[in-house]
């Protein structure tokens, strides 16, 4: 914005700011959050980081059983970009995880999102789904994915073609068209599934589960019924 070193130093002694890390400040007094925070991050310090995952879905409705204030924030970025060390080491009350990806573009399936005085970016109910799905199932439970899946009957078919299109990952692909279809979702049936390329060869994803021929993939027993 414009501050001098020299200025910033006045601001602090004389009490106007206050450091909350190395290149970080905030005004005295004043209460800032872990999403003021990413707020500053992708707006002044312009890095492709954003919420993502299960943290996005929760904050679009989508997983309204999730509470934000207690749980893990999910953030996304390219392998190139990462947290500054201000944002990492200081305690926003929750926890920070930064998945590092190139499954998706980095700019595709992105929102801004409300958050008091300024907005975050976030991402959209469709890619932060994939996002979930990239994740699992080690870091995210596929039952818990079909659940999230079976709420998200509003999705643009648009949206979704697109993302379907530039997603590099096969088993994102197999595992959101498979939930689609077993949700019975109407936007399902309007993709076009001869531009989606899901590969060739089977998929395990669980230890004892049922396998789907038409996705090449074995599912949890739940997935099926």
């Amino acid at each position: 914005m414009g501050v001098s070193r020299q200025l910033q130093q006045v601001y602090q002694s004389t009490a106007w700011i206050e450091s909350i890390g190395h290149g970080a400040f905030r005004r005295t007094g004043d209460t800032v959050d872990w999403l003021g925070g990413l707020y500053a991050i992708q707006d002044q310090a312009r890095l492709d980081i954003h919420i993502g995952g299960r943290t996005a879905l929760g904050m679009q409705g989508q997983a309204h059983y999730l509470e934000l204030n207690s749980q893990t924030v999910h953030l996304f970025s390219p392998r190139s970009v990462n947290m500054p060390a201000w944002f990492k080491s200081y305690d926003w009350g929750v926890k920070l995880r930064l998945h590092h990806t190139h499954f998706l573009p980095p700019h595709l399936g992105l929102v801004d999102v409300e958050s008091k005085l300024f907005t975050v970016r976030a991402s959209t109910a469709a890619r932060a789904m994939m996002e979930c799905l990239y994740l699992s199932p080690d870091e995210f439970d596929l039952v818990e994915a079909y659940q999230i899946m079976e709420g998200l009957n509003a999705l643009r078919p648009t949206t979704v073609q697109q993302l379907m299109e530039q997603c590099r990952s096969v088993k994102v692909k197999r595992l959101f068209l498979f939930m689609a279809e077993q949700a019975g979702h109407a936007w399902f049936r309007h993709l076009d599934h001869s531009k989606i390329e899901i590969g060739h060869g089977k998929r395990s994803l669980v230890q004892g589960g049922v396998y789907v021929p038409k996705y090449q993939i074995t599912v949890p027993k739940e997935l099926t019924n």
